[in-house]
């Protein structure tokens, strides 16, 4: 590979945040159809919740990765 072919760093955390928040967004749908659904899970709600909120917690780092720090 040369290096016009290669992702750097910045374009890979790129592609990774979208894919997370892919499954971010799946995940609030299936919660949201779980718990439509009636006589919902609480077990698996819980569990997709947990999920989610990691999720969150992986994008919100990942951005802060990608935010350069702006000194004042």
């Amino acid at each position: 590979m040369n290096a016009s072919t290669e992702l750097n760093f910045e374009e890979m955390l790129r592609i990774r945040l979208e894919v997370l928040r892919r499954e971010h967004r799946d995940l609030d749908d299936a919660i949201h159809a779980l718990e439509s659904g009636g006589r919902a899970d609480q077990l698996a709600l819980r569990r997709l919740k947990k999920q989610k909120l990691s999720l969150k917690d992986q994008i919100v780092k990942m951005e802060d990765e990608l935010i350069p720090d702006i000194i004042a």
